[in-house]
């Protein structure tokens, strides 16, 4: 009996697999399987609304640590002599525990205001952590994408802005809720 070669009927069959479309094998080195591996899990930027914006996967690159200073500074800079340098801070590493599973979007929209959101904000977006009650998370409730504190208890599970104006989101049976990560940081530009 021939052994090898294409036989009718047998092998893999054509379908989706888990990505909603055809899928292809290749070679990868083995050093890179785990990267590639996250990176088809990061979230696949679909209709975003208005409220959130991609921007994309966090790369950490080359370093860019700038001087950290010692104390606070209740109004005014501190003086930038080494002398009262603390250190330095990398502010990739500061906000990025999983680069591969980290990734930047930004805010559009006032619902997260009180806990130090705001429009126009970078969130950085962790999918490797999970949610706990009380984590503010990038979550997709019936298709829609929304930034919330989430509230995590045995009799309810919630999505609670941190704005009067907006009402807390009570998760209703048959309701489909997906947290795609944890806010892990805020940036935001002043000018």
């Amino acid at each position: 009996m021939p052994r090898g070669g294409i036989r009718p009927g047998q092998g893999r069959k054509p379908g989706f697999g888990p990505y909603g479309e055809p899928t292809q094998v290749i070679r990868v080195p083995v050093s890179r399987v785990s990267e590639i591996k996250a990176y088809l899990q990061q979230p696949k930027p679909p209709s975003w609304p208005s409220e959130i914006e991609w921007q994309g996967a966090a790369h950490l690159g080359n370093p860019v640590a700038l001087p950290l200073f010692d104390g606070s500074v209740p109004a005014g800079f501190p003086s930038p002599a080494e002398d009262y340098a603390e250190g330095r801070l990398d502010l990739n590493a500061y906000l990025v525990e999983h680069e591969a599973a980290t990734f930047y979007v930004r805010v559009s929209g006032e619902s997260m205001r009180d806990a130090g959101i705001l429009s126009g904000d970078l969130l950085a977006v962790d999918r490797a952590l999970e949610a706990r009650h009380g984590d503010i998370v990038l979550a997709v409730l019936d298709g829609q994408l929304t930034v919330k504190e989430l509230y995590q208890q045995p009799d309810a599970v919630k999505l609670l802005p941190h704005n009067p104006d907006y009402a807390p989101i009570l998760i209703q049976p048959g309701q489909e809720l997906q947290i795609w990560g944890v806010v892990k940081g805020v940036v935001r530009k002043l000018k």
